[in-house]
């Protein structure tokens, strides 16, 4: 007869060693071999590494060994170098109901160029976009994670349609009240009509509720009294440019004196006084204030330059136009028009704005403000490519003088950062998120390497090279 203390022992031991290792047999979904990893946080490569996947998340990650584990799929890397997965933390999913498939289409194009979550910042097309991501989360459907604000605020009469527009207190509470029905991610306020009260109302109620709150600024209001009032993100730079001025506040009382008059200043209007009382010192302790309040900056750098260039360059030609519905593409025909009609004086301050936002940058990583990157694609906004745009604000986060590494986190683990993700999302590590992104070339030497994809794993499912071209041939209009 069997000993039952020894059976006993050998079953707790047997439980024990469950609840540390799992056992050489059990099956992954996806084993990765031979892998140069990346690590965005450090900015270094640690050779030579196996990753082990299942359910989306990484299980493990370590030296490669003899004995690789059991796994549906084996991917050898042979020395190619493995990085999270790209956010582009600024893009748009518009248009009305007429453009939900072209916007839909436009999903491979991300997935194409190495991007597995996106920011959507705001639209009219949000029951679409929550049915893309519950599609896009079942597998039934190949596109980036979504992350979505829903409709914009804004105030009365507001620009962009889909809009919440508010005024009073009350407004603010029903508008917030339907987001947080709406399940959304964040806030985004719009500031083409948006009131001074208004805005700082919907950052404090926001901020009350427990939601996150970005978007543009009314030049009626200061960067540090939004920041003040929780604002977690500014989308583009001319918010912070205006707070880089020495003379912001009486700027801004200027501006909130022509408002009701027969010609209220805009942003636009007032973007020459503002370059011209840009002053170092005050533009060093605005950065250190949102270091402090952890208030981040999405610069999109590449759409500023872009249209700053549109008035003289031909994008008949773009390769990438062949993936744009010709309805989406229509949207483009303001900008172009609105640019062509400007005089050369507001070519040349376009450009000289240019370099100065780009200018802003080394100070803003030093002081330690989250840089989100961002390409602002998206209906509207003319030859902004899905994809191929938040490579560009790469290379522009690059010229403007972060390194490599820096310019990478500013596409992976800032995202999760911002979105209290990083625990599970934004970089290669046992529990976090399997989405990776295989490259011939290491990216820590040049961002070219992005242009070099191999294979992108999306939430674990593996998408190579030769599957992501047929993705976007299916959805080629010419």
């Amino acid at each position: 007869m069997r000993n039952p203390a020894r059976l006993l022992l050998s079953a707790a031991l047997l439980l024990a060693a469950g609840c540390t290792t799992p056992p050489a047999t059990t099956p992954y979904d996806l084993v990765i071999t031979h892998a140069n990893v990346v690590d965005v946080e450090t900015g270094t490569i640690r050779p030579d590494q196996m990753v082990a996947v299942a359910g989306g998340v990484i299980r493990q990650l370590g030296a490669t060994t003899a004995s690789t584990p059991r796994a549906a799929r084996t991917l050898d890397a042979q020395g190619r170098y493995l990085m999270p997965g790209l956010w582009d933390m600024h893009v748009h999913f518009r248009g009305g109901d007429s453009l939900i498939t072209a916007n839909r289409n436009l999903l491979p194009l991300y997935l194409a160029h190495g991007i597995t979550t996106v920011r959507d910042a705001g639209g009219d097309l949000t029951p679409a976009v929550m049915e893309w991501r519950r599609q896009i989360t079942a597998g039934r459907l190949a596109g980036p994670t979504i992350f979505t604000s829903g409709p914009k605020i804004d105030g009365h009469g507001a620009f962009w349609a889909g809009s919440l527009e508010v005024e009073t207190p009350a407004q603010i509470a029903r508008a917030l009240d339907s987001l947080q029905a709406l399940k959304v991610d964040y806030v985004k306020i719009y500031e083409s009509t948006i009131s001074r009260v208004a805005f700082l109302g919907t950052v404090a109620q926001a901020e009350k509720r427990g939601m996150r709150t970005t978007g543009h600024m009314p030049y009626t209001v200061t960067l540090a009294e939004a920041a003040a009032a929780g604002l977690d993100a500014s989308e583009h730079l001319y918010y912070v440019f205006k707070a880089c001025s020495n003379r912001e506040d009486s700027l801004t009382a200027v501006i909130r004196q022509s408002q009701g008059t027969a010609k209220p200043i805009g942003l636009f209007a007032a973007l020459p006084a503002v370059y011209r009382t840009y002053d170092p010192a005050t533009a060093a302790r605005t950065f250190r204030m949102l270091a402090e309040r952890r208030t981040a900056v999405v610069p999109t750098l590449y759409i500023q330059q872009l249209l700053a260039d549109l008035p003289t360059t031909d994008h008949s030609r773009d390769s990438l136009l062949a993936y744009i519905d010709p309805a989406l593409e229509a949207t483009y025909a303001r900008r172009l028009a609105g640019a062509r009609q400007q005089s050369a004086a507001t070519r040349a301050f376009n450009q000289q704005l240019g370099a100065r936002f780009r200018s802003l940058i080394p100070g803003l990583q030093k002081a330690g403000v989250l840089l989100l990157a961002g390409s602002d694609s998206g209906a509207s906004n003319s030859y902004v490519y899905p994809g191929a745009a938040l490579l560009g604000e790469l290379d522009q986060l690059v010229r403007a003088g972060l390194t490599p590494a820096e310019a990478l986190r500013t596409a992976t683990i800032n995202g999760a950062i911002f979105f209290h993700q990083e625990t599970t999302a934004g970089s290669i590590d046992a529990g976090k998120a399997a989405d990776l992104l295989l490259l011939e070339q290491n990216p820590l030497t040049s961002l070219a390497a992005l242009r070099g994809i191999h294979t992108v794993v999306a939430r674990g499912r593996v998408y190579s090279a030769a599957e992501l071209r047929q993705q976007l041939q299916a959805v080629r209009r010419r």
